[in-house]
């Protein structure tokens, strides 16, 4: 089944915004363990700012695979049927009625 854009776009963004949170507690924790001291409102601006680029990321991906997924399920181009009859007979025809 093929999943449309707007489902990608409703995805992908479920997705980091469940990560928001997660990143933003993280960044609280880990942070002061590197000598970062932010406020939590400069820990909730960066979260935005990672979140946009984010949704960005996830759904530009999902579109390549998809396009990806589509291309592979296409058949193989068939060849392009020849205008005339051949005769494998081996014999030169010397009339057009092998022309058609």
């Amino acid at each position: 089944m093929k999943q449309s854009r707007t489902m990608s776009l409703i995805e992908a963004i479920a997705n980091v915004f469940v990560g928001y949170g997660v990143a933003v507690f993280t960044q609280i924790l880990i942070f002061p363990t590197f000598g970062l001291h932010t406020t939590l409102a400069q820990n909730l601006k960066m979260g935005a700012i990672f979140t946009v680029v984010s949704i960005a990321r996830s759904f530009a991906l999902r579109r390549v695979f998809e396009v990806i997924r589509v291309r592979a399920r296409k058949p193989p181009p068939t060849r392009r049927r020849l205008p005339y009859r051949r005769d494998f007979s081996g014999k030169a025809a010397r009339d057009q009625s092998s022309i058609r």
